[in-house]
């Protein structure tokens, strides 16, 4: 019970801060329309196609997947752009709201899931995605039942694929970095990637009124400056 009651406030301390921050000035930062913000996405998605080319390959029709923490579905919608299939897809939150907010701007067919991973079928994923969702769990226990949650759901052969920060944000105490090392920790599988990517934030915008070649060679040539990263392990067949 102790075990519930702390995983029950952390989940409360996430959904506060989630809140808070969207209420907040700093979220024009992240507009759509931000020059910076265009090109990160852009960043991303090219690393992304890529690693899933060489994971779970190139059609994605038949590909199962469930993507916790999905917030409003952008990546859900992403890989139905991609050619998957929206019956194949599921979306976990355990905020409604923006489960609410995901289904009405998702494919019909998708499907949607409020609460505990631990409710979900097990072996029944070729890929289970988590974004931006480990380094909101600040206590190292949870992380460590997040990632064997997310082992569960896969199928033998199938990929966990983690997208997060790599260094701390002094500015806001709510969320930690994730490391490769501990990921390697949590999933004992057969082969790994990792991609860094994307320019710290403050030098992102810095540089968003130059022409876009300037920000690829620098992001290119100074990895250390890549803020995220996208790692992925295939479980052993």
């Amino acid at each position: 019970m102790d075990v519930q009651l702390d995983q029950q406030a952390e989940q409360e301390r996430i959904a506060r801060a989630y809140r808070g921050w969207h209420g907040s000035a700093a979220l024009a930062r992240h507009a759509w329309h931000r020059p910076d913000v265009v090109r990160q996405q852009a960043m991303r998605a090219r690393v992304l196609s890529r690693m899933l080319v060489s994971t779970v390959g190139t059609d994605l029709t038949h590909v199962r997947v469930v993507d916790v923490g999905c917030g409003t579905g952008a990546f859900l919608r992403q890989l139905i752009d991609w050619g998957a299939t929206p019956a194949n897809l599921t979306g976990t939150e355990f905020q409604q709201d923006r489960l609410d907010i995901a289904a009405a701007r998702t494919a019909p067919g998708v499907g949607w899931h409020c609460g505990a991973l631990s409710l979900l079928p097990a072996g029944n994923s070729d890929l289970v995605a988590a974004q931006t969702v480990f380094s909101s769990y600040l206590d190292p226990g949870m992380r460590a039942q997040l990632a064997a949650d997310m082992w569960r759901l896969l199928k033998p052969g199938g990929w966990c694929m983690v997208f997060d920060f790599r260094y701390n944000n002094p500015k806001n105490p709510q969320v930690r970095r994730v490391t490769r090392e501990e990921l390697d920790r949590f999933w004992p599988g057969e082969r790994q990637q990792y991609q860094t990517l994307l320019l710290v934030p403050p030098i992102g915008r810095a540089l968003a009124g130059l022409p876009a070649l300037v920000t690829e060679i620098l992001a290119t040539v100074a990895p250390p400056l890549h803020s995220q990263f996208i790692y992925m392990c295939r479980k052993k067949p």
